[in-house]
């Protein structure tokens, strides 16, 4: 019998009693990546490389893919662990709301998924993981292949910001992080929804990670402590 699933601390309610916030999408200054920059991209990712093109997938991508998957499987990435530590002033943040997001950094152990471009799909595929994950010229070195484990054994997968360059990180203590992402938001929604859907994810796969387990309990408590906040009725 599959042992019971542990119950969420953060939930919608939590999500819904965090405030939006106006901002930007994106960094204005920045030079947005165009179709011929994404195919250029994926060519020097992808050349020598044969069958379907594996996306290892630690954040959204498990939640939100956003293109054509062909095939779904668990994955243990060794030698990395999610952290929040890319800074937000736009997107899900503000620079009056500062915000996370997701990363892979050096050392411990990431479980996720492989996520297999579907065959036939490449270019669309391709055009839409990295307009999404890489957005700009000024944030495109950050895609590279890693080892992960599967059920087929060792394979190379294409993930993101694994040791991120070029790009804004704070290494904060998990609850410097839960204080900011308990109060980030911005045009893209709030960084309390953006874990919780993670969180979701990961449980909807079986997948426990006590650090992504521990901030969404903090960041819980940390939406219950301020003033205003009402507990769901029925409860």
């Amino acid at each position: 019998m599959m042992p019971k699933a542990r119950t969420l601390s953060l939930s919608d309610h939590h999500v819904a009693s965090v405030a939006p916030a106006e901002g930007l999408l994106y960094n204005p200054a920045w030079r947005m990546l165009e179709d011929g920059d994404l195919d250029a991209l994926t060519l020097r990712l992808t050349q020598g490389r044969t069958g379907p093109i594996p996306i290892f997938a630690y954040g959204s991508l498990i939640w939100n893919p956003g293109f054509a998957v062909q095939d779904r499987r668990r994955a243990t990435a060794n030698g990395w662990h999610r952290d929040f530590s890319l800074t937000l002033d736009h997107f899900r943040g503000t620079p009056e709301r500062p915000g996370l997001m997701l990363a892979l950094a050096s050392g411990g152990t990431c479980e996720g998924l492989v996520l297999d471009i579907a065959e036939g799909t490449e270019v669309e595929s391709m055009r839409a993981i990295l307009r999404r994950e890489l957005v700009a010229h000024e944030l495109a070195a950050n895609a590279c292949w890693i080892q992960v484990r599967t059920d087929r054994g060792v394979e190379s997968a294409l993930t993101f910001y694994a040791d991120p360059v070029d790009a804004p990180v704070a290494r904060l203590p998990v609850e410097e992080q839960a204080r900011l992402l308990a109060t980030a938001a911005g045009a893209a929604g709030s960084g309390a929804e953006y874990l919780l859907r993670t969180a979701r994810g990961l449980a909807e796969w079986g997948i426990e990670d006590d650090y992504i387990w521990t901030l969404q309990h903090l960041v819980a408590e940390r939406i219950e402590a301020e003033a205003g906040f009402v507990p769901p009725t029925g409860l």
